[in-house]
């Protein structure tokens, strides 16, 4: 069976550095087996977010980018699981759910298939323990005027 890092390799992807908070909050909580994400926009591996990633769905940024924005999410979330219970390949046992906010005009009706990148990515890397229940809003502004802002919660062992 393949790894995490496996699966990550064969898609030309790799973690990024789990990025730190910027306000009076923090990147994860464990609680028992379960370990919430604190919401993650769409740095890319520089750390910083691509002109192509900021702005809003339905007027900057394509629908392209925006799927993009959301893969580049679902990872930053992924760095943040790593960060919070080591070996992602023996401490996950289950994605449980994702939450997608899409920075995006009022008459942007895409939304979730923006949100499909970053839930596409976790069955990708994660197999059967990435798929999750979902839900996709579309809200006036994010932090960084960031296109895609993505948290999730994961069952642990």
């Amino acid at each position: 069976m393949s790894t995490v890092k496996e699966r990550l390799q064969r898609s030309g992807l790799s973690l990024p550095k789990a990025a730190a908070p910027v306000a009076n909050y923090v990147p994860f909580v464990r609680t028992g087996n379960l370990v919430v994400i604190s919401g993650q926009i769409c740095f890319g591996p520089d750390g910083k977010l691509a002109p192509a990633h900021t702005g809003k769905l339905g007027a900057e940024v394509s629908p392209e980018d925006g799927i993009a924005a959301a893969r580049l999410c679902a990872l930053n979330v992924l760095a943040q699981l790593e960060a919070a219970v080591g070996d992602l390949d023996r401490a996950v046992a289950q994605c449980v759910r994702l939450g997608g906010f899409i920075n995006a005009v009022p008459s942007f009706a895409g939304l979730a298939g923006i949100m499909n990148g970053a839930s596409d990515l976790m069955v990708e890397i994660l197999g059967d323990a990435g798929r999750h229940a979902r839900s996709t809003v579309g809200v006036a502004e994010l932090p960084l005027d960031a296109a895609v802002e993505v948290e999730a919660l994961f069952e642990v062992r």
